[in-house]
Parts: C-alpha cells; sequence; structure tokens
C-alpha cells in the first residue's frame, strides 16, 4: 500500500474532526467519515455504517462541555493518526485515525486513559 500521507493531509483531517467536535457540528464530523467507517469505542461499544455513526456522535456530542476536545497531542503513524484530547470532564482519551484512500475516515478506536499519563506528550 502507498504512503496516503502524499495523497492527503491526515492531520489537517483530525484538527478538522475536532473542529466539528468543539462547534458540534454534526453533519460536518460525519462528512469526514466514510459511508462504511466504523467506530469502536472503549466506553461505548462498536458503531458501524452513517446511520450508527450519527447516532454514537449526536449522543457525545450533547454530552459535551466547555473545554471539550482540548487537544493534548496529535502525533502522524505509519497508518493514521493518533490523538490524544482531554474531555470536558477532564479525562484524557486516546484516539486512532485510519483512513481510506479518499482521505475519508475508515475506522477509529477510542479509549480512556486511565492511569497512562500523557504519553504521546512525552
Amino acid at each position: 500500500m502507498s504512503n496516503t500521507s502524499e495523497v492527503f493531509d491526515a492531520v489537517a483531517i483530525v484538527v478538522d474532526w475536532l473542529d466539528a467536535c468543539r462547534r458540534v457540528r454534526l453533519p460536518d464530523l460525519l462528512e469526514l467519515y466514510d459511508d462504511d467507517a466504523t467506530v469502536d469505542c472503549g466506553e461505548g461499544g462498536r458503531f458501524e455504517g452513517r446511520c450508527a455513526l450519527r447516532a454514537y456522535w449526536t449522543l457525545k456530542l450533547l454530552d459535551q462541555g466547555p473545554g471539550a476536545f482540548e487537544i493534548k497531542a496529535v502525533v502522524p503513524e505509519t497508518s493514521g493518526v493518533c490523538l490524544e484530547y482531554r474531555a470536558c470532564g477532564g479525562q484524557t482519551f486516546r484516539m486512532r485515525f485510519r483512513f481510506n484512500s479518499a482521505g475519508k475516515i475508515a475506522q477509529t478506536t477510542c479509549d480512556p486513559l486511565v492511569g497512562k499519563g500523557d504519553a504521546l506528550a512525552a
């Protein structure tokens, strides 16, 4: 497989993702995902496809408060991008983004960093 970073800017897509989350812009957020994308949430289960992602993100975005989606670290990886961010309650999460060849998010996995510190920022 070729290096997809030559085709699109994966970090810029993650920044757009953060912006859509902070502004509670569900249509903009969903536009970043492939129609068949998967979200694996360590605290909520697995969500596949546009309808499931819409339901998942509707609830997540309604539950946020001031300070949600504060960036701790954004690190490009061979297979995508790793993001650490702080939720409105102060808990830090690690999310890994994987992209398809068109630059759409194909999969995200997200888990809270409990007792792990800021491993990426170190």
